[in-house]
């Protein structure tokens, strides 16, 4: 039975408190805790209360199941919301954006275990935080251009903070990276052991009820290490001279003078992606870039958002990848040179407001 964004069960969310943490455990596991409505205004009520109780020193988030933190949102329930034109997509996202910003300005110390998959609306709930923990395990990404879709929940502020073009290269391509490529990009902060988790949670559990970001900061540095070698330090030079330029067409052209070998598996992956959204993606992240607030770059990705719901490519790709699973989209416009501009510009077009003014203060709207 297909499960729409709006049904799903309040087990889904798990919220307890060890000591003086409050702990929210996502409970999804069989979709790799994707999240659906009412699991993010779950969080965001936790949050609410754990933010105003005097007990509460700082909040934990994880996910069960062993095999990740959080896949991102229910992109199928998005799919058929999009379809049949329920408004549960745009409902979903104006809540998922809210509780980015809310974690990105929490007043107490966040901490996001990044535990295996680590994608989409997970990098949403992990990156904006205070404290961001990866593991061995950890594969973090913003796939969306596979999916003919483009990063959201904020990305379009974090990734183009990371260490020069790294956050452009992760949005075109889409790939996936381990834990020493998140500290690397600066989309997290400490390594520790998957099998120390649990220590870890009861660590912080265990510090006063007016214990300090440092002081969390401490426990967690104390039961750190350093995660196996990535790839993106040894690619920086590449990645930052190939991925400066502000056109896809002068990416694909930078990569292909290239000899090395990164830069020809980079231009395969990239061929593969929906040619609209990498345009869109690009423009999107060079805007994120002169943006001076995180609010300014949500607002513009949910207006891009409604925008997709128009969009062929956001169908096609989702059921490629997770509906018909044929991993064989046929993008329309085929070609980055059939993509013409009057195409991007209309997922410019609409102009949302979520927040009533720019330091995130909420519109009811």
């Amino acid at each position: 039975m297909q499960m729409s964004l709006t049904e799903s069960g309040t087990e889904d969310i798990i919220i307890e408190r060890s000591g003086s943490a409050g702990v929210i455990r996502l409970n999804r596991p069989k979709a790799l805790n994707s999240l659906t409505l009412p699991m993010v205004e779950a969080i965001t009520a936790a949050l609410r209360a754990f933010a105003t109780d005097n007990t509460i020193a700082s909040v934990v988030i994880m996910g069960e199941g062993g095999r990740g933190f959080c896949a991102g949102g229910d992109i199928r329930a998005l799919h058929v919301s999009g379809r049949d034109g329920t408004g549960d997509a745009s409902s979903f996202w104006r809540a998922e954006f809210r509780l980015n910003h809310a974690i990105a300005h929490y007043p107490k110390p966040y901490v996001a275990l990044m535990d295996g998959i680590t994608m989409g609306g997970g990098v949403g709930l992990s990156s904006h935080g205070s404290h961001r923990v990866v593991t061995e395990r950890t594969r973090l990404a913003m796939p969306e251009t596979g999916i003919g879709y483009f990063p959201d929940v904020g990305a379009t502020w974090l990734l183009p903070r990371t260490r020069g073009e790294l956050g452009t290269w992760m949005a075109l391509t889409g790939l996936d990276i381990n834990a020493a490529d998140a500290i690397y990009a600066g989309l997290a902060d400490h390594c520790v052991a998957s099998s120390g988790l649990t220590d870890l949670v009861a660590a912080i559990g265990d510090l006063p009820s007016d214990a300090s970001a440092a002081h969390v900061h401490d426990v967690i540095a104390g039961r750190s290490g350093e995660p196996a070698d990535g790839k993106l330090a040894n690619a920086r030079a590449l990645i930052d001279a190939a991925f400066a330029h502000d056109r896809v067409e002068e990416i694909l052209a930078a990569l292909a003078m290239a000899p090395e070998a990164f830069a020809q598996d980079t231009l395969k992956v990239i061929a593969t992606r929906s040619p609209t959204s990498l345009k869109l993606t690009l423009r999107l992240l060079r805007a994120g870039r002169r943006s001076k607030s995180l609010a300014t770059c949500l607002e513009r990705e949910l207006g891009a958002c409604l925008q997709v719901l128009h969009s062929p490519d956001f169908y096609e790709g989702i059921r490629a990848a997770v509906i018909d699973k044929d991993r064989n989209p046929k993008w329309s416009p085929a070609s980055l040179a059939k993509v013409d501009e009057a195409t991007i510009d209309r997922f410019f077009a609409q102009k949302p407001k979520l927040f009533e003014n720019q330091d995130g203060k909420e519109n009811p709207s």
